[in-house]
């Protein structure tokens, strides 16, 4: 545990910062899973719009650092091939 003032603030802050993350990275998974689904299921035009929804929330993740921008650009970027091959 920390022992100094400074590091005491530093753990809370450390605990508040981890916890907003998990939240946000979680609804991130959720996002790229329903697009995985919808596209399973064969709902080409649901999937779409997911896409959409999920390109954002990934732009949005890379922006905050809470995911490297090159995962996001390849998340993106086999969303956008798996949706497309599905609707062929």
């Amino acid at each position: 545990m920390p022992n100094s003032i400074s590091a005491k603030k530093s753990h809370r802050q450390s605990l508040k910062r981890r916890a907003r993350n998990r939240g946000q990275r979680s609804a991130l998974r959720t996002s790229v899973k329903r697009v995985r689904e919808a596209v399973a299921n064969g709902e080409t035009e649901q999937a779409a719009s997911l896409l959409t929804a999920a390109t954002r929330k990934l732009d949005q993740a890379a922006a905050k650092n809470l995911i490297h921008a090159n995962k996001a650009a390849r998340t993106k970027s086999r969303l956008a091939k798996l949706v497309n091959t599905a609707g062929e």
